[in-house]
């Protein structure tokens, strides 16, 4: 006896019955697309910053941050750059609310004593001297903050940097070819680095001005 036409098979009817029940529920339960970043705005003038956005593919702009570096005895490292990439970027937001900014700021410290930038030749020589031979770490802190969506992330990561022991006619050479006033502890590992650093533990990135595992991380979920 021939088969019947245009009738459902209870397995079959039992799945069609299923996934028609299942469909408009799985549209709810589906995470939404992710939402792409708002406008980034590096609140820096830092030009290794800036190369170390692009190399991590970013678009951004570049707005100077007229925010005055706090200075606290009273402060760690961490904390320091934490309050300071919080201003540099809160001074850039302000005028930017609908920007995503970024803010850093890096430090260097042998014990509790903090290294920033020197004021002069002769000062980054004593730097150079007192980080001699000597295991310190650099912290560098990021805040990324936009107004307009009222959030906020500050975030930091640190690493061990040991110096080789420098005698004065290394430090004298490596001031000729390096201008270091604009750094903190008076070096850049990224500049004839090697006439100074033994070895880092750590994000190299980070010593740098921005440590980028932690940025793309937080960019990620953000």
């Amino acid at each position: 006896m021939g088969r019947r036409r245009g009738r459902v098979r209870p397995r079959r009817a039992s799945l069609f019955l299923l996934t028609s029940i299942l469909h408009p529920l799985l549209s709810i339960l589906s995470p939404p697309e992710l939402m792409p970043l708002p406008p980034l705005i590096l609140a820096s003038a830092s030009p290794r910053r800036a190369e170390l956005l692009r190399e991590m593919g970013l678009e951004f702009a570049v707005v100077h941050s007229s925010a005055d570096e706090a200075h606290h005895e009273h402060l760690t490292a961490r904390e320091l750059c934490q309050l300071n990439a919080y201003r540099k970027a809160r001074a850039v937001a302000r005028q930017h609310p609908a920007a995503l900014v970024l803010g850093a700021d890096t430090l260097v410290c042998l014990g509790t004593q903090l290294f920033g930038k020197p004021a002069s030749r002769a000062h980054a020589g004593r730097m150079l001297k007192a980080l001699s031979g000597r295991t310190h770490e650099v912290v560098t802190s990021v805040c990324l903050m936009h107004l307009q969506a009222h959030r906020c992330e500050i975030f930091a990561d640190q690493t061990a940097v040991t110096f080789k022991t420098l005698d004065d006619e290394t430090i004298n050479r490596y001031l000729a070819l390096v201008n270091t006033q604009d750094k903190a502890g008076a070096y850049a590992i990224q500049e004839h680095g090697e006439l100074i650093i033994e070895r880092i533990a750590g994000s190299r990135s980070n010593v740098v001005g921005l440590p980028v595992e932690c940025l793309r991380a937080v960019l990620n979920r953000w």
